[in-house]
């Protein structure tokens, strides 16, 4: 199947950016979405192609801390529901997507709105809302990067990776979505987000694009 060209990936100016994929929102736990926990091994896959492909990664993660939290959750977390709090287990990024164990995140560096290097070309990168682009460095990131095309990743589709991926294309970033590698998605997810251009892509047909076959 042909792809319009200005939605087309180029995967040597690529990125890969994965949405909240911690500990707390894996299938599991008591705040958890279901399918997940499922998606790691696929998700860890992408991160090693683009690892070896030496692209960007940028880690997305929510921290919950005083009253600058989505209104939805706001009672919630005001309750005090243990979600992703700085400091917490909960917070990590799921276990297997770092190599080893990874380094811990740095709260304060990333509530300051700071990206952490987690390894060479892998960062997190804290957001405060659903969207990945919203009070956050990652245009610029990316821009410096030259990056022009954003693959996306994760956790709750109709949700953050759904307001990311808006985001971007109104940035006119071309924009791939790992079909396998998302939880929560649905026919009709997918049908919406490929009317906004994305490309829709498994894991598979990802990585053989990285690696340039």
């Amino acid at each position: 199947m042909s792809i319009d060209p200005h939605l087309a990936p180029h995967w040597a100016t690529s990125a890969l950016v994965t949405i909240d994929m911690q500990r707390d929102f894996l299938s599991e736990s008591p705040y958890g979405l279901a399918g997940t926990t499922e998606i790691v091994p696929a998700l860890r896959e992408l991160v090693d192609a683009f690892r070896a492909a030496r692209r960007p990664v940028v880690h997305i993660v929510r921290l919950y801390t005083g009253e600058d939290v989505d209104l939805v959750r706001r009672s919630l977390i005001g309750g005090g529901a243990d979600m992703v709090r700085p400091g917490g287990k909960g917070r990590l990024l799921a276990p297997g997507l770092l190599i080893g164990d990874g380094p811990d995140l740095d709260d304060d560096l990333l509530l300051g709105g700071a990206p952490q290097p987690l390894g060479p070309h892998e960062y997190a990168l804290f957001k405060p809302r659903w969207g990945a682009f919203h009070r956050t460095p990652l245009d610029g990131l990316l821009r410096g990067w030259g990056v022009d095309t954003v693959v996306f990743a994760g956790c709750n589709l109709p949700n953050c990776p759904r307001a990311s991926i808006v985001q971007a294309s109104e940035r006119d970033y071309r924009v791939v979505l790992a079909t396998d590698a998302i939880s929560q998605a649905s026919d009709q997810g997918f049908r919406e987000v490929a009317g906004l251009g994305v490309v829709l892509l498994d894991v598979g047909a990802i990585i053989a694009g990285i690696a340039g076959r």
